[in-house]
């Protein structure tokens, strides 16, 4: 049994009710509890024994090993000589196939990735099973076994790919199908049609209609009806927390479903049996920024600091692992905005007029009295140095303030049990 335990809370729309916390993990033992999440978050291997002679080999011994934390999985092939093992973590594995009167194969370097069905065929020798035979050997990333069109997004494209603001929902459109709708959303932040987060179009289906898992459970942000999680500062924070996601386009299986867009499978990072941890700042500022055609005389103020730390490890070697990881944005962006003001001749008193000719100027006293009102022209920006004049209205530029705040924080802990049971609890903020 697998159980999978998954809290979340949204600094934007806290949904989740204040229970303890080891309430939720006694209704986690509950036999059905992992069983959904189970299929979505995990990988399978498969494959076929047979001899020399291309006869199936069956109840030859098959040994599963996690590389990064040692779990290991056992069964036997069939009497087909087939074999599978579910329900497997995310990772680096190496498998052992051993039955008397051949030689001990070993396969390592196999890469399960989220949601993958991987077949991996063995052919053993014949000779004594002290002999092994060791392959390093990648098994094959196209899923034989289904008609699935997705599109995967491993750790190292995660990790080492440049993200404007470190959103790492950007990199869906390095599948094919997907277009960043982000600019063609209407509404404000928070209204029912809209969103904090960037939209994207996959498949042709509308933005909304796309589901986001994150370790089998449900994914969304603050809007009503539009299911892509972001903060304020509409970026997916947690770069360094997520392992791998995979994008499920048009058919998928029965175990996905709620929305007809496509499934977005986010698996989180967990301990390993090393010790690993980062530190690290990004910083980006308007000091190289060019001005656009509607600034004054220099481009805007714009600083912005992500900071945060990550840390993984065992608690207990090969039974408990933790992984933790904070991050938060801090933004200070000044924009341009521009105010139609009264121009210095209409705060003297002197209103447009239609001249008789062009070198009557200026126009001639109004004769009105300012006396009572004056107090409220002054209340206007005076024009900015150089602004165009549109007789009596002229151009004021400033530049408030947008300060943005995004914190996001993960933490995951796996217990094996035993070699059949399993423990996962994650709790994202």
């Amino acid at each position: 049994m697998v159980c999978l335990l998954y809290c979340t809370k949204s600094l934007i729309q806290d949904t989740m009710p204040r229970i303890p916390f080891f309430l939720a993990c006694l209704a986690c033992l509950l036999p059905w509890c992992g069983t959904p999440a189970r299929a979505q978050v995990s990988a399978t291997l498969s494959g076929t024994v047979s001899d020399p002679s291309g006869a199936v080999v069956s109840g030859a011994g098959i040994l599963v090993k996690n590389e990064d934390t040692e779990a290991v999985r056992k069964t036997i092939t069939d009497p087909s000589g087939r074999y599978q093992v579910s329900a497997l973590p995310v990772g680096r594995y190496e498998v052992r196939v051993s039955q008397s009167g051949f030689v001990d194969e070993i396969r390592t370097g196999i890469n399960l990735v989220i949601g993958e069905d991987a077949s991996v065929d063995f052919t053993l020798r014949l000779g004594k099973s002290s002999q092994q035979v060791t392959v390093n050997e990648d098994a094959a990333l196209v899923n034989v076994t289904a008609a699935d069109i997705s599109g995967l997004i491993g750790e190292r494209q995660v990790k080492d790919l440049p993200l404007n603001g470190r959103s790492y929902d950007e990199l869906l459109t390095l599948s094919p199908g997907v277009v960043n709708f982000t600019a063609e959303k209407i509404g404000g932040i928070g209204v029912s049609n809209s969103t904090v987060g960037n939209n994207f179009a996959v498949a042709g289906n509308r933005p909304q209609q796309n589901l986001y898992l994150l370790n089998g459970i449900e994914f969304t942000g603050a809007a009503e009806n539009n299911m892509q999680p972001g903060g304020t500062s509409q970026e997916l924070l947690g770069v360094d927390a997520v392992r791998e996601f995979n994008v499920l386009r048009d058919s998928y299986g029965a175990e996905y479903g709620k929305h007809p867009g496509a499934q977005v499978l986010i698996v989180t990072q967990s301990g390993t049996n090393e010790l690993h941890g980062s530190l690290y700042e990004f910083l980006r500022n308007n000091d190289l920024d060019a001005r656009n055609f509607f600034d004054g005389a220099s481009a805007p103020g714009f600083v912005r600091n992500q900071f945060g730390a990550a840390l993984s490890g065992p608690i207990k070697k090969n039974k408990s692992f933790l992984f933790g990881n904070f991050e938060e944005l801090r933004q200070h962006l000044h924009q341009t905005g521009v105010d139609l003001v009264p121009d210095t001749n209409a705060r003297n008193g002197y209103l447009p007029c239609k001249l008789a000719s062009p070198a009557a100027t200026p126009c001639p006293a109004s004769g009105l009295s300012f006396v009572g009102v004056s107090p409220l022209i002054s209340a206007w920006p005076v024009p900015s140095p150089g602004a165009p004049d549109f007789g009596g209205i002229s151009e004021a530029l400033n530049t408030p303030l947008q300060t943005i705040r995004d914190d996001f924080g993960n933490v995951r802990l796996d217990q094996i049990l035993t070699s059949k049971d399993s423990l996962s609890a994650v709790y994202t903020v």
